[in-house]
């Protein structure tokens, strides 16, 4: 079979699998998942026809995939991808570009300076910031942090990457009780601690109290939060910021999917203040709806960014432009950031924030009908995010459980403040008013059923 067969092939599968995703179950029958142990087979002896190898991907692996290319998939904060980022993601595959260094691929990375450039635009940051594309918020979060320990023990005295922690200044750094695990992971990883951090109460909504924080200085990095993953709400960023930055501490925000809220005119307020940090971790396969995996690490000062991740060697040709791995963890990597130009580019500063606001709307359709029937919403909706109580917290197990295995859409469980709870998270191109409708439906039903037979 001739490359173009064979892609030809795996395109009409990739269309047919869309196109179903609204008439299945949104997740994997019992059925499909048990079929994935046909994937449980010695490593072949002999090359195999790439077209049955394709085969059995589509036949076996498409049925046992959750259906979060969808409208109706609520788990996680997880978007679809949209059908231009898809295309030009499929298109950069058969590039087959290692996005290290501009030599290797201009193409790439002019389509990534310019994605960055459009991002730092959408979200109004200042225009002076660096970025990098990596995977995802963890490394987005380890990478502003990485520049955030570089700066402050410059400053310090102490070059941190050539001669480790051992014997270093200690720093502080302060973070919320709501503090995602992330952030937590970055902490870890680049020897600063997660159990070393100072933690600052938060209120019922999630949000770091600004009249808790400690004495802050220039050996503490204070980490806010943009979008709670279980509420959405956002950290007193007006507040918190300017003190910090008086005091010489250093700001990064978490913003994986709160940040977007900057690109959408209605929600901007959320994150009034947030362009005065020192560094954001944002994730573009959330709210930008792009393939995984994409996140954006954006730093204020560019030598404070390169000083921790840039990397040279002789056999690395260095040219006069932008080099992207000068700004990220990776040296070998692929070419996040077409997706993330074409996204942008079919959706357009217009298209982004309708995108947005539509699924904060939607969020609060779902909020307002559940209250209604009688439920209780455990957080003000500011978002995408709604956190809703069934009942007491098995009966409230009991009907994710249940909305799970109905199959018309699928949310996940949560503890909030000691509370179980259901979190719908509202973040994909392709839901649509109907499938809120149809999902809150399903939703109220299932409760109801469960209430019945207690």
């Amino acid at each position: 079979m001739s490359t173009r067969t064979l892609l030809s092939d795996a395109a009409n599968r990739a269309a047919t699998y869309l196109e179903g995703l609204s008439s299945r179950s949104v997740a994997p029958s019992a059925d499909a998942v048990a079929a994935l142990s046909h994937f449980d087979v010695p490593l072949p002896e002999h090359p195999r026809d790439p077209a049955r190898v394709l085969a059995d991907l589509d036949e076996l692996g498409s049925p046992g995939t959750g259906a979060s290319a969808g409208g109706r998939y609520f788990g996680f904060v997880i978007g679809a991808t949209l059908p231009a980022a898809l295309a030009a993601n499929v298109l950069a595959t058969s590039w087959d570009q290692n996005a290290a260094l501009t030599i290797i691929s201009p193409t790439t990375a002019k389509l990534e300076q310019v994605a960055l450039r459009w991002l730092l635009e959408a979200l109004h940051l200042p225009a002076t910031s660096v970025a990098g594309f990596v995977t995802g918020a963890t490394m987005a979060n380890f990478t502003g942090l990485a520049a955030a320990r570089h700066a402050l023990l410059k400053r310090a005295g102490w070059n941190v990457e050539a001669q480790g922690l051992f014997g270093a200044p200690p720093l502080n750094v302060v973070v919320g009780d709501e503090v995602h695990v992330t952030a937590l992971k970055a902490l870890a990883m680049l020897g600063l601690g997660r159990d070393r951090v100072i933690r600052v109460p938060v209120d019922d909504q999630g949000r770091m109290r600004a009249d808790k924080l400690p004495q802050l200085d220039g050996r503490t990095i204070i980490c806010l939060q943009a979008g709670n993953v279980n509420t959405g709400a956002v950290d007193p960023l007006a507040e918190i910021i300017p003190r910090a930055r008086a005091a010489g501490a250093w700001v990064h925000v978490d913003g994986a999917f709160g940040l977007w809220a900057a690109a959408a005119p209605a929600r901007a307020s959320l994150v009034s203040g947030i362009e005065n940090a020192d560094s954001w971790a944002l994730d573009a396969h959330k709210w930008l709806n792009v393939p995984y995996d994409s996140g954006v690490a954006i730093v204020r000062d560019k030598e404070a960014l390169r000083g921790a991740t840039a990397v040279s060697a002789a056999y690395l040709v260095q040219g006069a432009d932008r080099e992207p791995s000068e700004y990220v963890p990776e040296l070998s990597r692929r070419a996040r950031g077409v997706d993330v130009w074409a996204a942008m580019s079919a959706l357009g500063r217009s298209g982004i924030a309708e995108m947005i606001e539509r699924n904060c709307r939607q969020a609060t359709r779902f909020s307002t009908g559940l209250r209604d029937a009688g439920y209780e919403i455990l957080a003000d909706v500011v978002l995408n995010q709604v956190l809703v109580s069934f009942g007491d917290d098995e009966t409230t197990r009991r009907v994710i459980a249940g909305i799970q295995a109905d199959g018309t859409c699928w949310c996940g469980g949560t503890a909030w403040q000691g509370r179980t709870a259901m979190r719908i998270s509202v973040s994909s191109w392709a839901t649509t008013d109907a499938d809120v409708e149809l999902s809150l439906a399903a939703m109220l039903r299932v409760a109801s059923e469960v209430h019945a037979v207690r």
